[in-house]
């Protein structure tokens, strides 16, 4: 397969929480921010360079108040979550500690990584479209983030 065509899995395999118990998992906000990144960019199974690359950037900026400690911590938590449970169970219960202000931030920073190489293709459009929907986030918003994203990242492949 080609480095940038990386396939996706079925959006609804992601999305849609299995009936395990999740109660017993709690995430802060900035847990939950988190958790989206990591499920977004691993979703295709591997983490590219450029996406570790993309991740940390986004993450400084956002947490730049916690120290090395916390910051570790706090990526520590979420792989352990994704080694643990399912990622629609870490999913569902990330997106349900963010207020609809956050999972728009989520959905840019999520975007933001998935075309972090340059290349939209169908199935990251396809990606995209589920993310937004299954975050409740607006069609009108998601088309603003994803167009901003693109070129931001895509532009010179135009």
């Amino acid at each position: 397969m080609p480095p940038h065509s990386h396939k996706r899995p079925n959006p609804a395999e992601l999305f849609v929480p299995t009936k395990s118990d999740t109660s017993t998992i709690e995430l802060t906000p900035s847990e939950a921010l988190t958790a989206i990144s990591v499920l977004a960019v691993a979703a295709d199974g591997q983490i590219s360079e450029e996406e570790r690359q993309t991740l940390a950037a986004n993450h400084m900026r956002l947490f730049s108040s916690y120290s090395g400690e916390q910051f570790q911590e706090l990526f520590k938590k979420v792989l352990n979550l994704s080694h643990n449970y399912d990622p629609a169970e870490v999913f569902a219960v990330a997106k349900n500690a963010l207020t609809p202000q956050l999972r728009e931030t989520a959905f840019a920073i999520a975007t933001d990584l998935v075309l972090v190489d340059g290349i939209f293709t169908q199935e990251e459009k396809e990606f995209l479209v589920e993310l937004a929907e299954a975050l409740e986030i607006s069609d009108e918003m998601g088309k603003k983030i994803i167009e901003v994203m693109t070129i931001k990242n895509c532009g010179q492949n135009f």
